[in-house]
């Protein structure tokens, strides 16, 4: 039985991976490839991914999460809280590519995080956590708080509010890292502060063209 590949300018998508991260590690790699077959099988049981999400999983899912990368290099010993995230994005392939920092990833739905804790156990993670739980709920600091469009802004804000560590370790001040994409003017008129990376700076797929890395830092409040 051959094996289908979705081919991208004539490179598997797990080779687009490799295209715009050419530094990995071997056990990077080997993490990276083992994610295909760990989220097919596992969306059989629980649908977490689309199907068509699930049959371009490296563009849609992994190569968007890793756009975070391309705005900050997360320095060891960072810890980092992954608002809303579902099947594990972007914590999971963030995970892998910083495996000296800690990704505390969290989600309302239970049967999401069985997913994610087969993916980090079948992965070997051993900087991943997870936590069935409002965000609200969560009491502890985080250098950076990332999230996929799970809310509009103002409603985001409020709900990592308290969640950001007062020690700075980057040229990027502590604060959220946001996947989004369309017009955010709106959205973020209020937040002066924001910064707005357009992903097709970084990527060339027609996939990223409207979207976006929006970097809003947030001062530490107790």
């Amino acid at each position: 039985m051959f094996k289908k590949y979705i081919f991208v300018e004539n490179l598997t998508l797990m080779e687009l991976v490799l295209k715009y991260f050419p530094e990995l590690t071997d056990d990077q790699i080997l993490r990276f490839r083992k994610l295909e077959t760990l989220y097919q099988d596992w969306n059989l049981k629980i649908n977490v991914v689309s199907r068509k999400d699930i049959d371009e999983l490296y563009l849609r899912h992994v190569l968007h999460s890793l756009a975070i990368a391309k705005v900050l290099k997360f320095k060891a010993g960072s810890s980092i809280l992954d608002v809303g995230t579902g099947g594990g994005f972007p914590g999971v392939p963030l995970a892998i590519l910083f495996p000296e920092c800690s990704f505390h990833l969290v989600d309302s739905i239970a049967k999401k995080l069985k997913v994610v804790d087969e993916v980090v156990i079948g992965l070997g993670l051993t900087n991943v956590k997870t936590t069935h739980s409002r965000v609200e709920e969560i009491k502890d600091t985080y250098d950076f708080v990332v999230s996929r469009a799970v809310a509009a802004m103002p409603t985001f804000v409020h709900w990592v509010k308290g969640k950001i560590a007062k020690e700075q370790k980057h040229d990027l001040r502590n604060g959220i890292l946001y996947l989004k994409g369309g017009d955010l003017s709106e959205e973020l008129q209020d937040y002066k502060t924001t910064t707005i990376y357009n992903i097709s700076d970084f990527y060339n797929e027609d996939f990223f063209e409207t979207k976006k890395v929006v970097h809003l830092p947030l001062k530490f409040r107790r």
